[in-house]
């Protein structure tokens, strides 16, 4: 099988406070197997440690190319297009597609956008705040007595999916202009403070409901005209409440 090199450049693999050496050599070693060129490192432990360096074997370039980032919002800037890994499930995260349907969404773009996937620590992954900062989550099926899989071996298996979709996968996706994680964030900080301000958001608490809203938006792949008309909403709202009364009451 031969992969598109073109297509997986635009894919970063993005480890979020990765504990142990030893598993960020192991990382890069399962990139360059699959192809995957690019590894971005947010507050890491030693990449330079003797047990990277001898997990790494011959992809040790990829470990002195590492980009480095102090957060995960720097990390994602230029990728419009992420996937958060977790095996965790609940309330704030009801839809989590597999590493092969999310291969299947997000190559036919490559052409056009920036792709990253997201992993977590060792022992905890990614908190909740973390995953809202990636338009989809995805996880690994696993039998159900031992579920739990080493950081490298996930690495592996999603730029497996990758790999195997590219050789098939045709470069450029639609004739939409996606909107980028800044526009994202703008959009949804706008939105906190004008829904929190009419009182539909508890101000104690507006994460709970504004997850949703990240949710939602992900699925609508919102370009940046429509995320333009959703800002513009939020203005008419803080128009609208200079004479706001107050929080309507049963």
């Amino acid at each position: 099988m031969s992969a598109d090199p073109t297509l997986l450049d635009g894919v970063s693999i993005i480890l979020v406070e990765p504990q142990n050496p030893g598993n960020i050599g192991m990382v890069c070693r399962a990139m360059k197997n699959m192809g995957l060129r690019e590894l971005r490192l947010v507050n890491p432990c030693d990449r330079f440690h003797p047990e990277a360096l001898k997990f790494a074997v011959s992809a040790r370039d990829l470990l002195e190319r590492a980009v480095l980032f102090s957060s995960l919002p720097d990390a994602l800037a230029d990728s419009p297009l992420s996937v958060g890994a977790t095996r965790r499930h609940g309330k704030s995260r009801p839809e989590i597609y597999s590493p092969e349907t999310m291969a299947r969404q997000i190559l036919p773009e490559l052409g056009r956008y920036r792709a990253a996937f997201v992993f977590g620590r060792e022992d905890n992954g990614l908190t909740t705040d973390e995953l809202s900062l990636c338009r989809w989550h995805a996880t690994i099926p696993t039998s159900p007595d031992y579920g739990s899989l080493n950081l490298a071996q996930s690495v592996l298996i999603f730029c497996y999916e990758l790999f195997r979709g590219s050789a098939e996968a045709g470069s450029g996706g639609g004739s939409r202009e996606l909107a980028g994680v800044e526009e994202y964030e703008e959009l949804f900080g706008h939105m906190e403070r004008a829904l929190t301000r009419i009182g539909y958001l508890n101000p104690q608490n507006p994460a709970h409901l504004m997850r949703t809203f990240r949710r939602l938006f992900a699925r609508a792949e919102l370009d940046s005209r429509e995320v333009a008309v959703l800002r513009g909403m939020m203005s008419q709202i803080d128009w609208a409440a200079d004479n706001f009364p107050g929080r309507k009451t049963p």
